[in-house]
């Protein structure tokens, strides 16, 4: 796995960024209680972790210590350049959004106590609990606006912005301490995935500066060393309920070998990311827990559906029939994940599980190759190790191909300039991603507009379905809808999904209250507030 991987909720990353491992994603729901993001208002999160690793009485008191892949001595405690999965989750004890994603990705509400939308879905009112931040200010609407003109701001590069986008914030307002009245570009039925956006913290009014954070999350600041350590208290006054640790403290140890050691060794309690063959040594054995959360990333390959010669849909049917996805799964992952069926988003909120798995049929590839006039093609896989299993699934992929008389060179790249290299060039390359809505996989990746779309998938008649599914109110509507979408996806879609992997965290034995259903990122993923020593 990489050293320092990234809490980006889509595979690609900003040009000339080195490379990151993205996030994790999947899993079936981890909360208790299930949100509508419907026009509707929300109910109150209530109890927290369904899925925890729980076992017996939370216990008060005692430092636990998380070891991270860090960002060198440049990082800093602004929640809106939290970039690395260290950032996030060192911005989530500090600081806290209106919304988090649970476990299927669906938005649950948490500084906002609910919110509802007019008629048009244009204008959405969020209700906002009562909060306050480290120093005794109540959390408000001003605070609200603020952050998010504060994240908006042309002149500025945070990775909410893009999220924040709908949002006409020059028109929106507060209309007292206690509610935020969010005036909308165009409807948009999912707005609530806005609220949850990646770095979309809130922060007190004309905050600047985060030497000293603070925020109105479950820890205080106590000390900073960029590189290396961050040290957190427990807060007696959180609006949730203060945590059961005394102290939270985040050590940086970038490579994956010291983090097992540390934990091995007794130095830290925690450790995030460690690869399947460091888990298959550890697990069972009695000296750590190992947790897997289950459908964790994306995994698959780009074909580029604008040029030959995928442009030919009966190509990339072809493709889709070639995969072996076990073998993929087995060789490339070694074995950590399940088998994808060509569809983003495996147990998130609105995923078509009705569409039949898709397997291995080569015989039916080859039909469809001599039909499309493409017998005997040769094309070039880019590949590159930005990821894991980024190249061992390029080889395997080769070999299957050859079965179906297809040659596929891999061409392996720079790690550094992938995503950018990948994103317009070339005609098949090697993917993944983490965790985020589908709707949002759909109108950052698929629309004609969007700019991260790497199949280039350009169809009005789709686009149009979209924003027809953004303007309808009822959720069982929209639900059909998103199938429809993608039937169409897993028919001529030029996303081959063949697995979704395992994401893979360690913690001494007596660590207990961490949750083996969330994905990374979501709010119950690095949820320390809720972690205990037994």
């Amino acid at each position: 796995m990489s050293r320092t991987s990234p809490a980006i909720p889509f595979g690609e990353r900003p040009p000339g960024t080195s490379r990151r491992v993205l996030l994790a994603a999947g899993g079936a729901g981890a909360l208790t209680l299930a949100v509508s993001c419907a026009s509707g208002g929300s109910a109150d999160p209530g109890p927290r972790a369904a899925g925890a690793q729980a076992e017996g009485t939370p216990r008060r008191g005692g430092r636990l210590r998380a070891a991270f892949p860090g960002g060198g001595a440049n990082e800093n405690l602004d929640p809106h350049l939290a970039n690395l999965f260290v950032d996030v989750a060192r911005a989530k004890a500090l600081f806290d959004k209106l919304a988090d994603y649970g476990a299927d990705l669906a938005p649950v509400p948490r500084l906002a106590a609910g919110w509802e939308a007019d008629p048009g879905l244009v204008t959405w009112r969020v209700r906002l609990r009562p909060a306050a931040f480290h120093d005794g200010r109540p959390v408000t609407a001003e605070d609200v606006l603020y952050s998010f003109r504060r994240i908006a701001d042309p002149k500025r590069a945070f990775r909410a912005k893009a999220s924040l986008e709908p949002i006409d914030l020059d028109a929106s307002s507060a209309p007292d301490p206690s509610t935020v009245e969010f005036r909308l570009k165009r409807p948009y039925a999912e707005f609530p995935n806005t609220l949850a956006a990646f770095g979309a913290y809130i922060v007190p009014k004309d905050t600047d500066s985060f030497e000293r954070p603070v925020g109105s999350g479950p820890f205080t600041f106590v000390s900073f060393k960029p590189g290396s350590s961050l040290l957190l208290r427990r807060n007696e006054k959180y609006w949730e309920g203060a945590p059961h640790l005394n102290e939270l403290e985040f050590v940086v140890a970038g490579e994956e070998s010291a983090r097992t050691n540390a934990l091995l060794g007794g130095q830290v309690e925690y450790a995030h990311e460690l690869n399947p063959a460091t888990a298959r040594v550890h697990e069972g054995k009695g000296r750590i827990t190992v947790l897997r959360l289950r459908n964790s990333a994306m995994q698959g390959f780009v074909m580029k559906t604008d040029r030959p010669p995928f442009g030919d849909p009966r190509v990339r049917q072809a493709f889709f029939l070639i995969a072996d996805r076990r073998e993929l799964v087995d060789g490339a992952l070694s074995g950590a994940g399940e088998v994808g069926n060509d569809l983003f988003g495996k147990g998130y909120r609105y995923y078509a599980a009705g569409i039949p798995q898709r397997t291995q049929d080569l015989a039916k590839a080859r039909e469809l190759l001599r039909e499309a006039g493409a017998e005997g093609l040769r094309v070039t896989l880019d590949t590159a190790p930005a990821a894991t299993g980024f190249v061992e699934a390029a080889g395997i992929f080769k070999e299957q191909a050859a079965k179906a008389g297809v040659t596929v060179e891999v061409r392996v790249g720079n790690k550094d300039t992938y995503w950018k290299d990948i994103l317009t060039g070339g005609t098949l390359a090697s993917y993944r991603s983490g965790a985020m809505p589908i709707e949002s996989h759909v109108s950052q990746r698929l629309l004609s507009g969007s700019t991260t779309n790497a199949t280039q998938w350009h169809a009005k008649d789709f686009d149009d379905l979209y924003q027809q599914i953004q303007s309808t109110h009822d959720e069982g509507l929209r639900t059909a809808l998103y199938e429809r979408m993608q039937r169409r996806l897993h028919a001529e879609g030029g996303f081959l999904i063949w697995g979704f992997a395992d994401w893979i965290v360690a913690t001494a034995n007596r660590v207990r209250g961490v949750a083996v259903t969330a994905p990374a990122n979501t709010l119950d993923w690095a949820r320390f507030d809720r972690v205990w020593l037994a």
